[in-house]
Parts: structure tokens; sequence; C-alpha cells
């Protein structure tokens, strides 16, 4: 079980994309949920994306704020969360996959200052108490500002780049800022470029745990609603996303584990000393 975040850079890297392939092809037990929660500051992209704004703009980020002022945060919470799970027609959803929509508006992020610590504890509670994974898109600055202490609250933290000169040279700067902010970052490749795996890592300085292709018409699916093609479950990307979220897990105990060796870490994310 873990709380893990995703970062980006400029160069459209594909945060949100790489998070909802994750999110339906995270291996989950019986009776454990996945929860993706949109963080970006600069606003959500699932509900007029893949969603093509069949909900309208009911659900999300932006009604938590409000939430917190009344001291309903918790219930608020749960009733913000959409049901991903896949859905055959003959049986009930499992409600194992679920997202917390983003914000709709980049000026929203403004009410949201006491929210983002309240959501870093409540996401290390539920990972705690319930067993729960949590995945949360932080985009291209949501790792930094207020919103940052998402990223200093997860166990595993990973930039998603493109292999192309662009996105290198882009990434370099907010890498060795995140580097400074939670003390290590890893990274998640999407195979666009000419960059092999062991060249990022020269560039960056940090190491790649996993890599995605590029496949343009999959990423459709998830990024603008795009008509699902045949055995999309089975697809290249999705694939790769199962195995990637296997390696991001383990990483994220690895990091978890060095830590906090003794699991002295409270779901407020303070460490209490052993008596």
């Amino acid at each position: 079980m873990a709380v893990i975040a995703l970062a980006g850079c400029s160069g459209a890297p594909g945060v949100t994309t790489s998070a909802l392939a994750l999110l339906l092809s995270w291996p989950l037990e019986a009776g454990r949920r996945m929860i993706l929660a949109e963080c970006d500051p600069d606003g959500g992209a699932v509900l007029h994306g893949l969603l093509q704004g069949t909900l309208g703009d009911r659900y999300g980020l932006r009604n938590l704020s409000v939430a917190a002022r009344k001291g309903e945060f918790s219930d608020a919470f749960w009733r913000q969360l959409i049901d991903l799970s896949s859905d055959d027609g003959k049986t009930e959803s499992p409600r194992n996959r679920l997202l917390l929509p983003g914000l709709t508006d980049p000026a929203q992020a403004a009410s949201l200052g006491q929210v983002w610590r309240i959501l870093a504890q409540m996401f290390r509670g539920i990972e705690t108490e319930s067993g729960h994974d949590v995945l949360i898109d932080l985009g291209r600055r949501g790792a930094f500002g207020p919103s940052g202490v998402l990223a200093e609250q997860a166990d595993g933290v990973f930039v998603v780049v493109r292999n192309t000169l662009r996105c290198l040279q882009a990434a370099q700067g907010p890498v060795r800022a995140l580097e400074e902010r939670v003390g290590d970052v890893s990274v998640l490749v999407i195979n666009e470029g000419p960059y092999p795996a062991g060249e990022v890592q020269r560039v960056l300085q940090v190491p790649v745990i996993a890599t995605l292709p590029y496949a343009p018409k999959d990423a459709r699916v998830l990024s603008d609603g795009a008509e699902q093609p045949r055995h999309f479950t089975r697809s290249p990307l999705l694939k790769a996303a199962r195995t990637g979220s296997t390696l991001l897990a383990q990483r994220a105990a690895v990091r978890r584990a060095r830590l906090d060796p003794h699991g002295l870490r409270t779901a407020g994310g303070e460490v209490t000393h052993a008596r």
C-alpha cells in the first residue's frame, strides 16, 4: 500500500494520461481500492477529457474547501469520488478505482490553502487505516507552492518526462528543485524520443523506474475520451502501465522503509517516538 505522487514539467509530458493508465491497470487485491486525485493547481483534465463533460462540474476538489471550513471534510471527500472501475454491464461495479476530479478553473486554487495539508493527512490515513493506494496527479506546478505538501507526504515522488531533448532539458530544473523539497525523486519515462533510460538517468541524475510507450491513439482514449479500440485493456499502454505500477509501488515501499524503518509515521505525517 502506498501514496504515490506524479509530477510533470514543461513539454507536455502526459502526467494525467499516465496517471489514468496506472489507475486502470493497478493490481488490486480483494477489498482494496485505488484512488486517483487530480491535485494540479492549474486545473484538472479528466472531467472534460476522459468523461467528456458528462458529469458537469458537480464533483471535484473545489467542493472540499467549503467542507473544510465546516469541519465536514472526511464525509465530503468520499462523496466527491467518481467510480472509474470497469463495468461489463453484467455485474455490479466493484468501485475499486476511484477518481477525485481536479479544479475546473485555476482561479479556484486560491481557496485551497488549508485543503492541501488536510488532503495530505487524509491520503496518509486512507493508506494506513484502510489499506488503499493513492495516486496523486500534481501536474506541472503542483509539487511546489502550497500544494507541494502532497509531494512531501508521499511515499514516492515520480517525475513524468518524455525522452526527447526538449523535455529532458526542461526537466532538469524541476527535478533538482523537487529533490531539495522531498529528498529524492525518480522518473517515469514516456518513450517518445531517442534517448534510452540510461541516458535519461545520466542527464537527470535520478533513477528511471518505469517506461510507458508513446501510444497517441490509446492515450487519446484517456486524455480526450476517444472511442476505445478493441481490446483496449490489453493495449501496449495498459500492459506497460500494469508493469509500471508494480515497479512504482516497489520503489515507494523501499523509500518508505528507508525514511520510516520502524513504522513510526502517523496518519498526519509526523513521526512518533518509540517508548
